[in-house]
């Protein structure tokens, strides 16, 4: 049975708003460096923060009809992850196919392709992030596969993999890992608040570091002789 499309108050929800909070360069340190979406992302609303879980569609190559499947199917709060076989500048999402994602309750889409309609998209107000911007139109032959495992800018996405988009550009959390993401992605931004009270302060990282004794001794070393 499908999910109710009311608004999602569930500790999912929860779970994602905070790591929306928290921001893609957090929580992407924080896992270890792990999950970057290592490709060039422009987000459509500038200032959108978004968290949520993954509607993966892998499309045909240059192809958009599993878009209207997934559109069909999207639940409240999920973002929609597309990409294809090989990314081209190949508009899969256009204004009405953005509109009724937003209507289905999408809390954004990420792009592994191109987007048009751009002023239409950004007066919409749904969360886009696309690697491009094309008129370039999609092919509608190929039904291509939704909530498949897909590997975009380097990183395998799984459906349900919870992923987080901002001005940085994206990162993914497996879902297996997210309590153990999230709680070090915490403790990460508490360390970081430390610190900033501390620069506030006037401290320097160049000393609490120690790289300013570092460079000392290395400046003490007589000329010729290694270190």
């Amino acid at each position: 049975m499908e999910k109710s499309r009311t608004p999602n108050t569930s500790p999912e929800s929860e779970v994602c708003a905070q790591f929306a909070d928290l921001g893609v360069a957090t929580v992407y340190e924080a896992s270890g460096r792990q999950g970057l979406i290592d490709i060039p992302l422009t987000p459509l609303v500038p200032g959108s923060r978004i968290a949520g879980p993954a509607r993966t569609v892998y499309c045909g190559q240059g192809d958009n009809r599993a878009v209207h499947e997934a559109v069909a199917s999207v639940l409240p709060g999920e973002v929609l992850v597309l990409t294809m076989p090989t990314p081209a500048p190949v508009a899969l999402i256009g204004e009405l196919l953005a509109t009724q994602a937003k209507q289905q309750g999408a809390a954004a889409m990420l792009v592994d392709a191109a987007v048009r309609d751009v002023e239409e998209l950004q007066a919409l107000g749904l969360p886009i992030w696309t690697r491009w911007t094309r008129a370039r139109g999609a092919t509608k032959t190929q039904r291509g596969e939704v909530n498949a495992s897909i590997i975009v800018g380097g990183t395998r996405i799984e459906p349900g993999d919870i992923v987080i988009l901002d001005s940085d550009g994206a990162v993914a959390v497996s879902e297996s890992n997210v309590g153990e993401v999230l709680h070090a992605s915490l403790a990460r931004r508490e360390k970081e608040e430390a610190l900033r009270r501390r620069y506030e302060s006037g401290a320097l990282s160049y000393d609490m570091y120690g790289m300013r004794l570092e460079d000392q001794a290395a400046d003490t070393i007589p000329a010729g002789v290694q270190a």
